[in-house]
């Protein structure tokens, strides 16, 4: 009877052991599952929890575009450099890509387009400010960063605005630097602008004008501004129909890259060097003939490069969290000049193009 008792008990024995093991084998299996869960959320592009409970972004799957009023001019060429080192020296992804033409249509659809996609940060030079707001707005409430560089954005359609130049130190700078080289008090000037609805332009146009109104007064501006729509061969064939209507014109002022060289260019085939004054932004290589010889009195601009650079930078930040304030170190571009509103950035002053330096910035960009 002991034996029964005793091999019943062994028997029980067992059966407990095999029972606490079976129950054993799900508790092993969840510390990998939640591992691989971990995982599958750092593969996709999120944020990795860290140890103190907050965030940690992974550079490398952060994707900010930048997006030029058009691509293929040597305006944009060199921004795109400087934004494409600014990338793989911080170690994220930049996609710049724009139009073919200056249209805010084209503009829209890329924008919406870059939201569907989930990017980080969208950084747009806008061809119709107000035209494009509405998509401006639908990309900040899927939460992405949005930035505007080269030319304003509406202001509340944006986080931050990247300014190439003080405006009113640069259109007051441009308009004195155009009639200190018609060198009279007197007298009467055009203005050759890119788009009509480029708020940049716009901007820099009336604080020269409410500067020239002021300073010389007796300078008169003979037509409204021309539109050239950003093309070099445009500014050339206005300029010849602007000389037929106005043979006496003693100054022209150009907003936007392209037109000083089709300006000058213009004056140069007619022989007005010495009668026609050209100021105006410019591309140094683009413009380096025509300042020479005296076909363009002075170039206008800021270092391209380095707005690139910058634009680049504060579309990573703004999408990862980063610091952005006024005076903080941006690598190859210096201290951040951020305004008393907190949203508007300052690249730097105005620069010259000059016979003295132009080829020495030729070489630049």
């Amino acid at each position: 009877m002991k034996k029964i008792v005793v091999w019943a008990l062994c028997v029980i024995m067992v059966f407990s052991v095999v029972l606490t093991g079976c129950s054993a084998e799900p508790a092993a299996s969840s510390a990998p599952a939640e591992a691989s869960s971990s995982q599958a959320s750092s593969d996709d592009g999120g944020a990795a929890a860290s140890s103190d409970g907050g965030a940690k972004t992974d550079g490398s799957k952060v994707k900010v575009v930048i997006m030029p009023k058009l691509v293929g001019i040597p305006y944009f060429n060199a921004a795109e450099k400087g934004a494409k080192q600014c990338a793989e020296d911080m170690g994220f992804e930049v996609i710049y890509a724009g139009p073919t033409e200056a249209d805010a249509t084209q503009q829209f659809k890329m924008v919406e387009d870059y939201i569907a996609q989930g990017v980080n940060a969208i950084c747009v030079a806008p061809n119709d400010p107000a035209g494009l707001t509405p998509a401006l707005k639908k990309a900040k409430e899927a939460g992405i960063a949005v930035i505007d560089w080269d030319t304003a954005a509406e202001k509340d359609a944006v986080d931050y605005s990247i300014h190439n130049a003080d405006d009113q130190e640069l259109g007051e700078h441009m308009f004195q630097k155009l009639f200190e080289a018609i060198g009279k008090d007197e007298g009467t000037y055009a203005i050759l602008t890119g788009g009509l609805e480029a708020e940049n332009l716009n901007t820099w146009i009336k604080y020269g004008m409410d500067w020239a109104e002021q300073n010389y007064p007796n300078m008169k501006l003979v037509t409204d501004k021309i539109p050239t729509n950003e093309k070099q061969q445009e500014a050339y064939s206005k300029t010849l129909d602007l000389m037929k209507s106005y043979p006496d014109l003693d100054g022209i002022m150009g907003m936007s890259t392209p037109t000083v060289p089709g300006a000058g260019q213009a004056i140069q085939e007619l022989g007005l060097q010495d009668q026609v004054a050209l100021v105006g932004h410019a591309m140094p290589a683009d413009a380096a003939e025509y300042i020479k010889d005296g076909s363009a009195d002075c170039g206008v601009l800021w270092d391209i490069y380095n707005l690139g650079y910058l634009t680049a930078y504060v579309g990573y930040m703004a999408a990862t969290g980063g610091e952005i304030k006024d005076g903080v170190d941006v690598p190859n571009v210096g201290a951040l000049q951020l305004k008393e509103d907190g949203k508007t950035i300052i690249l730097g002053p105005p620069l010259d193009i000059t016979k003295e330096n132009v080829d020495e910035l030729s070489s630049k960009f």
